[in-house]
């Protein structure tokens, strides 16, 4: 159930709830209906962090082509029989720790680990892409 959905069900039974927010709302209150985390844990999110850090609209593309494949872009993804984990699936998930120590939570560390991968390994992201194409995996 999404935090919108569990937020309009807890607060159907009371009209107060609903207006409270709509009150703090209309004063320009920052109302969260939903713990930080959850939104950066969110597909659109993570695909405005990786358009920030890939500026290149090509690289952009052969990168999102990867993350449909490997994770559908869900930071939480993990592959249960190889253990791979992430955005990117790194094998071992920990991996990504050289990019930050938030990188079970955090898109950005995830996408940066990946892009250096990507570059270290690839060449580019449409390095990897190519190689992704022609073996099913990078």
């Amino acid at each position: 159930m999404s935090a919108v959905s569990l937020f309009r069900r807890a607060s159907a039974p009371g009209k107060a709830v609903a207006g409270a927010a709509l009150a703090a709302a209309a004063a320009g209150t920052l109302f969260a209906a939903a713990p930080a985390q959850a939104a950066s844990n969110d597909a659109s999110s993570a695909q405005r962090v990786a358009k920030k850090m890939i500026p290149d609209s090509a690289q952009y593309q052969c990168f999102s082509r990867i993350v449909d494949r490997e994770s559908d872009w869900n930071i939480d993804a993990t592959n249960s029989s190889s253990g791979a984990y992430g955005l990117v699936q790194a094998l071992p998930g920990n991996k990504m720790a050289t990019a930050g120590s938030d990188w079970k939570t955090n898109a950005a560390t995830q996408i940066e680990w990946g892009l250096d991968y990507m570059k270290d390994r690839y060449g580019s992201p449409c390095g990897a892409w190519g190689f992704w194409q022609s073996n099913g995996w990078y």
